[in-house]
């Protein structure tokens, strides 16, 4: 070890046109600390406008803790404004001193942001053009649907009967118990805040009529859309990503197979039928677990509870709440199935693109339903 660091050297020479520098012997890791002081003896500012000659000739051995040191004196050398060259470089350390190039350097500033309002504008405006492109490619999406439905119309053997009954279990059967579960909960919450409030006024009654209309237009089918989006319409995302990333779905087209009617109807065949019954079990929750805290919270016994949600109920109450199932049902849908064929190739994609179909699902449902609520209330139903 010892006879290493001896023969270990830098020589420096002057000349009229710069410095030339020679290392000597065996640049290694045995021996860095030996050269480091003479490395820092060097004064490169007298070889400013001019140049650097490295001589590497005299090296005998040379690892990646010497590379480093030599691009290092090479790097203070172009600080210092002279110009920097390497002579006589063998090929297997001009290999390692390649890899090392640019090494150890200090990471460039970050990059300053615009916090004013010209930056707010352009991220706004960002958003903007990007809902503007996911509302053109969900028309897109929607119209390679209807061309799938009518090319099934006209040939009924091409509709996938066992995956679409798969998919209506998975959507619909088994989403029975926690949709119920949550229905029931929050009707019983409605029901006993609403008579806790009537009751200052005398009109304890009136929850009947208030929770029967709140659920049958309104409450039942927007939860059951949105727990659908959030259980259903995440597992159509991850599962058609999870598809585009092992380029299944490529394949699907390579074998002559449409992904929309292989991968797409079945799932908006599936939420098409179960949103309207789950919608229906949704509701018949939450007036139950409104009745049960009217008669126990509010003195309002079953009897009385079933006449007069009779009297105050009609069979058009129920239609105006049904009739937006299918609708929600095809938004979910379509809009699962999109952010799943945006997927790219890496996880993260696959979990942005999973959060964002939630997320989009969630708030177009909700547009969805005030529209509704609009549209009814102009044709006064």
């Amino acid at each position: 070890m010892q006879v290493a660091e001896d023969v270990a050297d830098l020589k420096v020479e002057a000349f009229d046109d710069g410095l030339v520098l020679t290392p000597l012997g065996p640049w290694t890791a045995e021996t860095g600390d030996l050269l480091q002081p003479k490395i820092d003896a060097v004064d490169f500012s007298v070889a400013k406008s001019k140049t650097v000659a490295f001589d590497l000739s005299g090296l005998e051995r040379l690892d990646t803790v010497g590379a480093l040191l030599i691009e290092r004196m090479r790097r203070a050398a172009e600080d210092a404004g002279a110009t920097a060259e390497l002579h006589n470089v063998r090929p297997q350390h001009a290999r390692l001193m390649e890899a090392l190039r640019g090494r150890g350097q200090d990471a460039p500033p970050p990059e300053q942001r615009d916090r004013g309002v010209v930056a707010w504008l352009a991220h706004f405006g960002e958003r903007v053009e990007a809902a503007g492109a996911d509302v053109s490619k969900g028309l897109g999406f929607l119209g390679a649907v209807v061309v799938t439905t009518g090319r099934m119309i006209i040939a009924p053997w091409r509709f996938r009967f066992t995956a679409s009954v798969a998919h209506l279990d998975r959507v619909g059967l088994q989403a029975v118990p926690i949709i119920t579960l949550i229905s029931f909960l929050v009707g019983a919450i409605v029901a006993q805040q609403s008579i806790f409030q009537l009751r200052n006024f005398g009109a304890t009654l009136f929850v009947v009529d208030l929770l029967g209309i709140l659920v049958l237009r309104e409450l039942g089918v927007l939860l059951t859309a949105i727990m659908v989006a959030g259980r259903s319409g995440s597992a159509f995302t991850a599962e058609i990503g999870s598809m585009k990333m092992r380029e299944e779905i490529d394949a699907l087209r390579t074998m002559g197979l449409d992904p929309i009617e292989v991968l797409a109807m079945p799932r908006l065949t599936a939420l098409l039928i179960a949103m309207p019954l789950l919608s229906f079990l949704a509701a018949m929750a939450a007036l139950l677990g409104g009745g049960l805290v009217a008669w126990g919270y509010g003195d309002i016994t079953p009897i009385t509870f079933l006449q007069r949600l009779k009297d105050a109920l009609s069979l058009q109450t129920f239609f105006v709440g049904i009739i937006k199932a299918p609708f929600m049902a095809l938004v979910i849908g379509l809009i699962a199935c999109t952010e799943g064929m945006k997927v790219k190739g890496s996880a993260e994609s696959l979990g942005q693109r999973t959060t964002s179909s939630v997320v989009k699902s969630i708030f177009v449902v909700i547009v969805l339903d005030g529209l509704f609520a609009m549209f009814f209330a102009a044709i006064g139903i």
